[in-house]
């Protein structure tokens, strides 16, 4: 009998182990180890963009074929999503389920309108012959916002599944932990694209 206490004890003990890690600091200082590296990435294929982007082999440069008026339409949708994201949160905080789910959905709308745009502007250079092959400097121009654009991509796959889980479990521990993962992911990702925007779009076209 006792034996049995115990173990049931132990159990407990386990249980309420488990419930802090998944919903204590642990989870999100790891996150942003994984951002670290993910950091060190971004700088790779900037470095490797820089070291490029001269290299255009006959071929376009930034200045013809960047179009400033278009991006900046996609730099406003994903600046509004990290609006929205920061409203999120603040709902969560509060505790507002159907508050934080229609922030979310906004957020969701904004990044992929930011997709659907970048995916039209790269269909209409490769149209116009104007492929990742064509150069090294159009190779590194599209590695670099591809890669971006599959972090966002991935960002939003995340953020529906995390609609159903708020929708289908409500606020708990563990689904605001992974909320503010991704709050972070999301901002980080914004804070790349000021840094493309920059280099890639706006020197560019100087």
């Amino acid at each position: 009998m006792s034996n049995l206490v115990t173990n049931v004890g132990h159990a407990h003990d386990h249980g309420h182990d488990d419930h802090h890690h998944d919903s204590g600091e642990i989870t999100v200082y790891g996150f942003w180890l994984y951002l670290m590296t993910d950091c060190i990435l971004f700088a790779s294929i900037f470095a490797v963009y820089a070291v490029l982007v001269n290299n255009v082999a006959g071929g376009p440069s930034g200045h013809d074929i960047f179009e400033l008026p278009y991006v900046l339409g996609e730099t406003a949708l994903l600046l509004f999503s990290s609006i929205t994201y920061g409203f999120a949160m603040l709902a969560l905080f509060k505790g507002k389920k159907n508050q934080v789910l229609g922030w979310l959905a906004m957020t969701f709308m904004f990044g992929a309108g930011f997709i659907a745009m970048e995916i039209n502007e790269f269909h209409l250079l490769i149209s116009e012959g104007f492929g990742p092959s064509r150069s090294g400097f159009l190779s590194g121009f599209f590695t670099l916002v591809g890669t971006h654009g599959l972090h966002v991509t991935s960002g939003l796959i995340w953020m529906a599944i995390m609609m159903y889980q708020v929708q289908k479990n409500g606020l708990t521990a563990t689904n605001k932990t992974r909320l503010s993962c991704l709050s972070l992911f999301w901002h980080f990702l914004d804070v790349v694209w000021i840094c493309v925007f920059t280099v890639v779009y706006l020197m560019g076209t100087l």
